[in-house]
């Protein structure tokens, strides 16, 4: 199973990459949901590390609907990301309406032209996840979505996410929980949840917060879990 920790340092990044990480999810802004970080902060992690660093994209956390100024800036930081050695990016575009944003995605997705892509956390504001996910389910170069099933933590969304799964079982997408997971709370929930990927974030930092480092011992534990579950 694919161990994803979110890194908002090069510190962060190493450590994480040092304790068994599989990939890396960069972000800014982490108290405002993840914005996109500083070129040199791309730049010193994809230059130093060799799991895969994939980068949010997300110009400001106003909201998850972007005008054409903010487009400009995702497709430049896209430009830049490819540049800079990034292995993937972390989108995620919807309507005023709270649907997917088909028009903004296919141009974001082009940018990327062949970088691996998350959408990421913007689909638990969509009003429906099914109708949601059989949209993304048309993009194969999107390879997987980011969701707590909707709810604040993804371990009260189980029956959530197994359905989720369950649509996209038959299609290229892997639907990767996130939000809520640590090494206390991964067992459970991975007994009930079929997935071959799982994100985590202030789960694998000292006093459960990004105030804090990461805490390597969380991940080898992680890591100990996913092996005796394999």
């Amino acid at each position: 199973m694919v161990i994803e920790v979110i890194a908002i340092s090069l510190t962060d990044a190493k450590a994480a990459q040092q304790a068994g990480a599989d990939r890396i999810e960069l972000v800014a802004g982490i108290v405002e949901g993840g914005l996109t970080p500083s070129y040199a902060m791309i730049e010193s992690v994809c230059g130093e590390l060799t799991i895969p660093v994939n980068v949010m994209i997300r110009p400001h956390s106003r909201s998850f609907f972007y005008d054409e100024n903010d487009i400009q800036i995702m497709l430049k930081d896209i430009q830049i990301c490819k540049q800079l050695g990034a292995s993937g990016i972390v989108i995620g575009t919807l309507t005023e309406e709270h649907d997917i944003d088909e028009p903004t995605l296919k141009r974001l997705i082009a940018a990327a032209d062949g970088l691996d892509i998350t959408f990421h956390r913007a689909f638990d504001d969509v009003k429906d996840q099914s109708k949601a996910l059989e949209t993304l389910m048309s993009y194969k170069e999107i390879s997987r979505v980011l969701t707590s099933g909707g709810k604040n933590k993804v371990i009260d969304a189980v029956s959530e996410i197994q359905a989720l799964v369950q649509q996209a079982s038959h299609s290229h997408i892997q639907i990767m929980p996130g939000s809520g997971l640590t090494p206390t709370t991964l067992p459970s929930f991975i007994t009930q949840i079929n997935v071959s990927e799982c994100h985590f974030g202030s789960g694998v930092r000292h006093q459960a917060s990004f105030d804090h480092f990461i805490d390597e011992n969380k991940i080898r534990d992680i890591r100990d879990i996913m092996l005796f579950r394999a």
